[in-house]
């Protein structure tokens, strides 16, 4: 099973910042397709780092705003944190969001294409409490 590894860099702005990374992602597909003859496999994302996440959802304006006020509801950012009397950085809350949403999802593609659903993207969150420059691993498998 051939695997073909990608990395791109997105900035963000942290604190909850939501960023539609799924043409980044079919990019990534289309130049994979390039070198071999790609119709049917799997696409694997991964975020390195422990205060982001990916996951898909409908990247429209209200849920950009609903998910982190409910995030803060679950998980507020003004709580006391065991970490961050450990190491003093104030993100304990952003290692929490990101464990329980996911470093990483696996997307299915046919003929080339992902089967996202029609209104299903593939984000990056980041919840640190600074901006960042995230690397996004994508692992092409056919």
């Amino acid at each position: 099973m051939p695997v073909k590894n990608e990395k791109f860099l997105i900035q963000t702005k942290g604190f909850n910042d939501i960023i539609d990374i799924t043409k980044n992602v079919g990019d990534v597909i289309k130049n994979s397709k390039q070198i071999a003859d790609l119709k049917n496999g799997t696409v694997h994302i991964f975020v390195q780092g422990s205060t982001a996440a990916v996951t898909t959802l409908e990247y429209e304006p209200g849920l950009i705003k609903d998910i982190p006020e409910i995030l803060n509801e679950l998980i507020p950012t003004d709580k006391k944190y065991h970490h961050d009397t450990t190491w003093h950085d104030g993100n304990g809350y952003a290692h929490i969001r990101a464990s329980i949403i996911g470093s990483s999802i696996t997307v299915p593609y046919v003929n080339g294409e992902m089967e996202l659903g029609t209104y299903q993207q593939i984000v990056l969150m980041d919840f640190d409490n600074k901006p960042r420059t995230r690397n996004i691993i994508v692992q092409v498998i056919y």
